[in-house]
Formats: structure tokens, C-alpha cells, sequence
């Protein structure tokens, strides 16, 4: 009866410890994370897409504008959707909470970027980035009890998310870092 009450007792002991070291184990806080991939957008033709759809891919998302100090980021990101699309999906959130420099309606924001900049990646119908209407995506992406890895702020235009192929939030990136950047690009090699 003593030696079953001790077999008892240090198989607890070792459940305990596996459990603490699943816990402690970043591989497992990962797969434990939250995914984007239950959440979906509306294109900018109107159709919805699932995020999960791109399963198996990086994701970047940017919030973007038409007439920012930043636009002319959209060839950078072109470039790198060009050189990284079968590993990277790029999808630009047009939204206009950034000095209304996103004032068109969502045929105009399509016809801009495919002629002046020749954006073939994914973009979304128009939509808000922060305060009262922020958009479930953005939402997300901002709130750590939501992506289980920070809380972000969207600052100005050109703002970046980059998730991982399972849909975890990895890294966000201000205005000020391009597309092309070494801080981005790390991510891909």
C-alpha cells in the first residue's frame, strides 16, 4: 500500500514538472498562441476571405493610404511580394484615420494602386485602424489578450504586422521601416 501511495505521489510529481516544462517551453507557448487565422476581411471588390486561406504563408499586413508621405511604399511592397509570394502574402488595409489621407472609395483606392504602383497583392475594402470601428483584424493584431503576443499601437499609415505561416503575430514595424528592410527581410530567409 506505502510503495503505491509513493508511485502516486511521484507520478503527480512528474506530471507537475512536464506541465511546468510545457509551459516554460517557447515551441509550446507558440503553438498555444492565438491564430489570426479565424478571422476573415472583405476585399476590395467586396468578397469576403478567410485569413486561413493563407495558411502555410508569412503574412504582412499594412495599413495604407493613397496620399501619404509613405504611399510610394507600395512599390517596395510590390517588390517584395514579387521576389517572396511563395512563402509571403501581403495584404494592404486602405484606411483613412491618418489626416484623411485615404479619402477615395474602394474602386478608386484599386484603380490608384494598380496604376501607379502596379499592386498586384491582396488589398481589403476601406476600413478603420483604431478607435470606435476599428476593424476586427486590427483589433486583433493590436490587443495582446486577443494575439497573445502584444499590444501594438497603429501610429500613422504604412504601420506592419508580420505573422508566422500558422497565423501568430511575430512582429510589428513603424512607418519609418520599409517593406524592403533588413527587419522585415530577416524574417524570410
Amino acid at each position: 500500500m506505502i510503495k503505491l501511495f509513493s508511485l502516486a505521489i511521484i507520478l503527480v510529481a512528474c506530471n507537475s514538472q512536464q506541465t511546468k516544462n510545457n509551459m516554460s517551453n517557447p515551441e509550446n507557448a507558440v503553438q498555444m498562441q492565438p491564430s489570426i487565422h479565424s478571422l476573415s476581411y472583405t476585399n476590395i471588390q467586396g468578397a469576403p476571405v478567410s485569413l486561413s486561406s493563407y495558411r502555410g504563408k508569412k503574412i504582412l499586413i499594412v495599413n495604407t493610404a493613397s496620399e501619404c508621405g509613405f504611399t510610394p511604399q507600395y512599390t517596395q511592397l510590390q517588390e517584395l511580394y514579387n521576389l517572396h509570394k511563395d512563402q509571403l502574402v501581403i495584404i494592404g488595409f486602405p484606411a483613412n484615420d491618418f489626416g484623411q489621407q485615404e479619402p477615395g472609395e474602394n474602386k478608386d483606392i484599386l484603380a490608384f494602386c494598380e496604376k501607379n504602383y502596379g499592386v498586384t497583392f491582396p488589398l481589403s475594402e476601406k476600413i478603420t485602424v483604431k478607435g470606435k470601428g476599428i476593424s476586427p483584424v486590427f483589433e486583433w493584431l493590436t490587443q495582446k489578450n486577443l494575439n497573445g503576443k502584444m499590444d501594438a499601437e497603429v501610429k500613422w499609415n504604412f504601420t506592419k504586422f508580420l505573422l508566422d505561416e500558422d497565423g501568430h503575430l511575430l512582429a510589428t514595424f513603424n512607418s519609418q521601416v520599409t517593406p524592403l528592410d533588413d527587419a522585415i527581410l530577416n524574417y524570410l530567409k
